[in-house]
């Protein structure tokens, strides 16, 4: 008897542990795209009984975890299957299927495809390479090496270059016929970023300042959020061009990733993604403006805009996805040759207060940026007709360095950048101004995507109304902040936001902030 009540209550201690114990919680890298879908995972998530965390990375980072000894999460959840294509080279995703589909299109104000006569009509790549050439047509565009929606946009001009009419080949990237149209294509960049939904925002914003960017290149669905946004405040709206070569379209996969061994898992998995392409779930992703992959069990879609062209019920034409070889290929290609050429002007906070870990951290972010065979590895490396100009400063600037981005000169610039000892006092705006200078006397054609970087870890002196005078009277570059230990975020973020940059963090991983801004430039 006495055994029998002692197993019986070590029953209830374990069912009471159990009960308390929460579920192991299941963990999704996704897309930042994927963002305002996430309420629908937790919801069915808490129906579950199940933790579920949502982590948001860019699509590249997305694919470099794929290739982890150890991956970090149970699902991937990326804008789109190139990214797993490429770099899931163990085959660790299982149980692939799309979620939604969204093209990437090229938005281009009202007025002006009006005056282009694109209104109501097809409209070719060559219409626009046409619209550049002659000074007519500028667009914001993200990253190809660091953004889906760059990397989208892109593919469809190499696959609107080529003219064998087939998917992009390897030996498509050295015919120039097919690079010069691309280069063209990428010198209407006017502003690169790193990220879809901040683009977005800043097209917002600087409509709201004045200031008339031609058009962008993005999801159809976030025109759709962009235009109604606009429409909400009076402004004019962007008319979506599909070009009749082809888009490319963002599949929203969703995977499973075996990290655990467990059957339970794998279960739940399926069943999340079971929910999510339900006809019911399917029906109120159709409402959020995407489309639905082709044979979706739910025939619900938006309502036509004609006012900018948008009828998601309408056909397109789609492009075919090449070799992920040849995508890796294409990319490498755009970072080191095709893509617009930049002139980043770095200001190095040098002040005492970097003495010791400081100075070692920044020579460790300032080794990734300047070392040809990290910064490749993350599709981020310098191309020989970008511009480097690196000034370290504490109270006030000191001497600067110059190279290109060819592999030869980066190991000098590092070299020098490293016989740099703290001490001082700390000014940003009298670095920021020196950086503007500097971008003036360079960039005196525009050829160049100018940026200035401000890493500081203090507080400044002052100064500030000098550089907004001199900023007014410049070419108006961009100004990104990353913050390092301590640093008066409020003055970077000012900053930013006054010339339409970004605050990066860098008290957490300095060299992954450095990494993030190179997607901005």
């Amino acid at each position: 008897m006495r055994k029998f009540i002692a197993a019986f209550l070590c029953l209830l201690a374990l069912a009471a542990c159990s009960d308390s114990t929460p579920p192991e919680t299941f963990a999704v890298v996704a897309g930042s795209e994927n963002r305002d879908l996430e309420p629908i995972v937790q919801e069915f998530c808490t129906k579950q009984g199940h933790a579920c965390s949502v982590t948001y990375l860019g699509s590249l980072d997305i694919g470099l975890s794929l290739a982890d000894a150890e991956p970090k999460y149970d699902a991937v959840w990326p804008a789109a299957s190139i990214w797993i294509s490429i770099f899931d080279q163990e085959r660790k995703v299982r149980h692939l299927a799309s979620i939604a589909q969204n093209p990437v299109v090229l938005g281009v104000r009202e007025s002006l495809a009006r005056d282009l006569g694109w209104i109501g009509r097809d409209v070719s790549m060559a219409d626009i390479v046409a619209a550049i050439r002659n000074g007519k047509l500028d667009y914001l565009m993200t990253s190809a090496t660091q953004s889906n929606s760059g990397a989208s946009a892109y593919l469809a001009m190499l696959s609107a270059a080529v003219s064998h009419g087939d998917t992009i080949r390897r030996q498509d990237l050295d015919d120039p016929a097919v690079t010069e149209t691309v280069r063209t294509l990428l010198r209407g960049i006017r502003r690169s970023a790193g990220s879809s939904g901040w683009l977005a925002d800043l097209y917002l914003a600087s409509a709201r300042q004045g200031v008339r960017y031609d058009g962008m290149w993005n999801y159809e669905v976030t025109i759709r959020d962009v235009n109604n946004q606009l429409r909400t405040e009076g402004k004019e709206l962007l008319y979506a061009i599909y070009p009749t070569e082809g888009v490319a379209v963002a599949d929203s996969p969703l995977g499973f990733v075996d990290r655990k061994g467990g059957q339970e898992t794998e279960a739940f998995f399926l069943k999340l993604q079971a929910h999510l392409t339900s006809p019911e779930v399917q029906k109120r992703i159709a409402e959020s403006g995407r489309r639905l992959p082709f044979g979706s069990a739910s025939t619900a879609t938006p309502r036509a805009e004609p006012e900018w062209n948008f009828n998601p019920e309408k056909l397109i034409s789609t492009i075919r996805m090449p070799e992920p070889g040849v995508i890796r290929q294409a990319l490498d290609l755009y970072q080191g040759a095709l893509r617009r050429p930049s002139i980043t002007v770095m200001c190095l906070d040098y002040s005492g207060s970097m003495q010791g870990d400081g100075e070692q951290q920044l020579r460790e972010a300032m080794s990734f940026l300047l070392t040809p065979e990290q910064t490749k590895r993350h599709l981020v490396q310098w191309s020989p007709q970008d511009r480097i100009v690196i000034i370290p400063f504490d109270g006030s600037p000191r001497a600067e360095y110059q190279s290109t981005g060819a592999e030869a000169e980066q190991g000098a610039m590092l070299t020098a950048v490293n016989t740099q000892v703290a001490g001082g006092g700390t000014d940003i705006y009298a670095c920021a101004t020196r950086a503007l200078q500097r971008i003036d006397d360079l960039n005196r054609n525009e050829e160049y995507l100018p940026a200035i970087v401000i890493m500081s870890d203090g507080k400044s002196q002052g100064g500030a109304q000098a550089f907004r005078r001199a900023w007014d009277a410049s070419t108006k570059p961009p100004v990104f902040g990353i913050t390092f230990a301590d640093a008066n975020e409020q003055q970077l973020k000012e900053l930013a936001d006054e010339t339409g940059g970004r605050v990066f963090d860098g008290r957490r991983d300095l060299i992954d902030a450095f990494r993030s801004m190179r997607g901005y430039n």
